[in-house]
């Protein structure tokens, strides 16, 4: 098992074999540079115009601030990345030298899909926890939205941007890229999440701007990886990223047969 998960892990950092016409991961990530300062400049907007009317969200209901405090609990990337990091081990511990090529490769398929939804998930949330303590901008509170004590590293200090909002959306956009007929429900998801951040007073309108921007981009950033790698995505010449196609839920559940009576 160990020695699947390290090679798994190795492939991420190989480089290409060959010189193509594919573009690099550098020319994929500079591809979206409007974008970002579009969101950029939404955030900066957010931040003078929106956040000092936060303090009036706290008069909601009780009902209401309790519903969207058990909304906000499944924007733990817990809820995504436990299950997903689960089955990748279990596959793990599935393949073994004697089993045949086909049922290798489908299986290796689905862990290169897995494998860029936990990477895609979990990267962009680790930096925006370690990011958000740096910039040490305060919680809703008397304090307004302009106070910061960076390198703080204490909870009322860290919020932008919204951890939750950053795995909400970077969710969006990693097992949307894989599984395309999740998309509506994703966005119902994200969009819930992001506004139960607000709802709960735990962030500012911006925290959650900067949250869906920075995990979405951090999403998409791990899919140009990928695809300069031809891992689960492919790029065309002029930078189109599409998912390569995956094996079907029948051949999937014919390989985990085969794998388990080895």
């Amino acid at each position: 098992m160990g020695r699947n998960l390290a090679a798994w892990l190795a492939v991420l950092f190989v480089a290409p074999r060959k010189p193509s016409r594919t573009p690099g991961f550098k020319a994929l990530v500079l591809a979206h540079r409007w974008q970002a300062a579009v969101a950029l400049g939404l955030i900066l907007a957010a931040m003078i115009l929106v956040d000092p009317l936060a303090p009036q969200v706290k008069g909601s209901p009780r009902w209401v601030i309790n519903l969207f405090e058990d909304v906000s609990d499944l924007g733990r990337s817990g809820w995504i990345l436990i299950p997903v990091a689960g089955v990748i081990v279990w596959i793990a511990a599935l393949v073994r030298p004697g089993l045949d090529r086909v049922s290798r490769a489908v299986l290796a398929a689905v862990v290169v899909r897995l494998g860029f939804v936990f990477v895609a998930v979990g990267l962009p949330g680790l930096v925006a926890t370690i990011l958000k303590r740096w910039i040490g901008r305060v919680r809703p509170s008397e304090l307004g939205p302009f106070a910061y004590q960076p390198l703080s590293w204490r909870a009322e200090w860290a919020s932008l941007p919204s951890g939750h909002t950053v795995t909400a959306f970077a969710a969006l956009i990693a097992i949307g890229a894989v599984w395309p007929a999740l998309r509506p429900v994703l966005w119902i998801y994200a969009l819930l999440i992001a506004l139960s951040r607000v709802i709960v007073s735990a962030h500012f309108p911006s925290d959650v701007i900067a949250g869906a921007a920075f995990g979405a981009f951090g999403a998409v950033l791990v899919r140009e990886w990928f695809a300069s790698r031809r891992l689960g995505f492919s790029a065309a010449p002029d930078g189109t990223v599409r998912a390569l196609p995956g094996p079907s839920l029948p051949r999937v559940l014919r390989a985990l047969a085969t794998a388990t009576e080895r």
